[in-house]
């Protein structure tokens, strides 16, 4: 293969190069889909809590692929203000959770909507 003069030289790291980067597509995209059906699918809040942070570490392992793919760490310098963030989401969330527990003694969402009459 003749390499481009317009693109820099890549150093992709020996562990990386051993999977390609259709496998981290892959398991990306299966992450993601995981995530969307139990948000969908399930009516306890923890478990879409759950799974709405299992789509966010699907991007995060996206980025993190394509980065390491390019030798750029911009895109790992961004995964880790998506984690601040989702620690931060962490926290509110939690805190929500359990008052909302504290309050109702039930997690199901479908129950929320009482809560709004």
């Amino acid at each position: 293969m003749i390499p481009d003069p317009s693109m820099p030289a890549v150093d992709i790291p020996s562990v990386i190069q051993n999977i390609p980067l259709q496998h981290y597509l892959i398991l990306s995209t299966l992450l993601f889909v995981i995530g969307i059906i139990g948000v969908l699918t399930r009516r306890n809040a923890i478990i879409i809590f759950m799974s709405v942070e299992l789509m966010l570490n699907a991007a995060n392992l996206l980025l993190i692929a394509f980065s390491s793919y390019r030798s750029d760490a911009s895109a790992q310098v961004f995964v880790f203000f998506i984690m601040a963030v989702a620690a931060a989401e962490v926290a509110v969330g939690l805190a929500i959770i359990v008052m909302i527990y504290r309050n109702t003694r039930n997690t199901d969402i479908g129950f929320l909507n009482k809560l709004k009459w």
